[in-house]
């Protein structure tokens, strides 16, 4: 697949995988007490760094892996992102306290902290793990996979927080988590039948 290719995947894979995401609900509370700006930028940072290790990961994985195997587990990924997407996300006590914090220093460092923390793990960078392994060996897909999965989870939060203080914090979760659920069935669906179809031919 081409630079463009990886890229328009992993941007929209993230956009998805962040509706309604925990770490989107973060990105809210976050923005109800800092200045929006200061909110965005935090955690532009904080996604470089997450998702610049997952790609890292990825391009590891995609070396020791063939790829049918990749594309059939990323595939399989995909529907388990899909499952949790339905399932929905909510924020623990301990995120909401981490939060709430308000440390002395700049506001800054204490939202790409927090956003960074409230990251590892989460389904966003695990997705971009997934593309990444899954775009391993075309040339720079690293970058790609890492600029847009970015991109991605940036607009996804500064759409959340838009709507979040447009609409009173009352957005159609529900709608929402089907919406990314079911486009993250038919990926998945998509990639394990590339994955079979490689394995089997």
């Amino acid at each position: 697949m081409t630079f463009l290719g990886a890229l328009g995947v992993s941007t929209g894979a993230v956009f998805v995988a962040e509706m309604g995401d925990k770490t989107q609900l973060v990105a809210m509370s976050l923005a109800s007490r800092y200045r929006m700006w200061t909110v965005l930028l935090g955690i532009t940072v904080a996604t470089v760094v997450v998702h610049g290790l997952s790609v890292l990961l990825a391009e590891i994985l995609g070396a020791a892996l063939p790829g049918d195997w990749i594309s059939l587990v990323a595939g399989l990924a995909f529907l388990g992102f899909g499952a949790w997407t339905l399932r929905g996300d909510e924020l623990t006590e301990a995120d909401e306290r981490r939060a709430a914090v308000r440390r002395a220093g700049p506001v800054f460092l204490t939202v790409a902290t927090v956003f960074f923390l409230a990251e590892l793990g989460d389904k966003t960078m695990l997705a971009t793990v997934a593309v990444g392994a899954d775009h391993a060996g075309t040339p720079l897909s690293w970058l790609a996979v890492w600029i847009g999965s970015t991109a991605g989870m940036v607009a996804a939060d500064a759409l959340g927080i838009a709507l979040g203080m447009l609409l009173g914090k009352k957005l159609p979760e529900r709608v929402i988590r089907i919406g990314a659920a079911a486009l993250f069935f038919v990926a998945g669906l998509a990639m394990v039948w590339q994955g079979l179809g490689e394995l089997l031919g």
